[in-house]
């Protein structure tokens, strides 16, 4: 199944792409998305316990499935004010 990942400021550098299209598994969760972008992309590994995830704009956690054409985004923290 074909979703859409999205990644925001530090990822999407690390990454070169605000928008990614992925094929994964039927049922597969966004921690495995996630882990499949690192493995990718090494220096995303360092993200893994300070980022949030969503599913199609809603917070989401790392272990809910996914479904076709679902959008993830992942959000590293911010600082600031």
């Amino acid at each position: 199944m074909r979703v859409t990942v999205r990644l925001f400021a530090r990822l999407r550098d690390i990454t070169g792409a605000a928008e990614l299209a992925r094929d994964t598994a039927p049922g597969a969760t966004i921690g495995e998305i996630w882990r499949d972008l690192a493995r990718e992309f090494p220096e995303l590994t360092g993200y893994e316990r300070s980022i949030s995830t969503a599913v199609n704009a809603d917070y989401a956690r790392m272990d809910t499935r996914v479904a076709e054409g679902d959008e993830i985004a992942f959000l590293p923290p911010v600082s600031g004010g």
